[in-house]
């Protein structure tokens, strides 16, 4: 866990995104809470993350997401060497 970011207030809001039960329910609070681009680029980065995890080349994912090479460079430092935040979903969500 990154203790930089860890205070109440972000508590508070990961704990408001665990009572989300539904796409439309995450759709409609992130939708409140963030820009579009924000969104989107979270979105671009987790499939980055999908694809890194799949062993897609840098060029296939530049090519199906759009993401820069500095981009899926930052994702997968995360995938190695970052907090398993990816991993964890990622494990879980492919499981299905």
């Amino acid at each position: 866990m990154n203790s930089k970011i860890k205070d109440r207030e972000t508590d508070k809001l990961f704990e408001g995104i665990l009572q989300l039960k539904t796409i439309d329910e995450c759709y409609a609070f992130f939708e409140d809470v963030c820009t579009i681009s924000e969104i989107k680029a979270m979105a671009q980065r987790f499939q980055v993350a999908i694809m890194l995890h799949e062993n897609c080349k840098y060029a296939e994912i530049t090519e199906k997401t759009g993401a820069s090479p500095a981009t899926i460079s930052r994702v997968s430092r995360s995938l190695n060497y970052g907090a398993d935040g990816y991993m964890t979903v990622l494990k879980r969500l492919l499981k299905d």
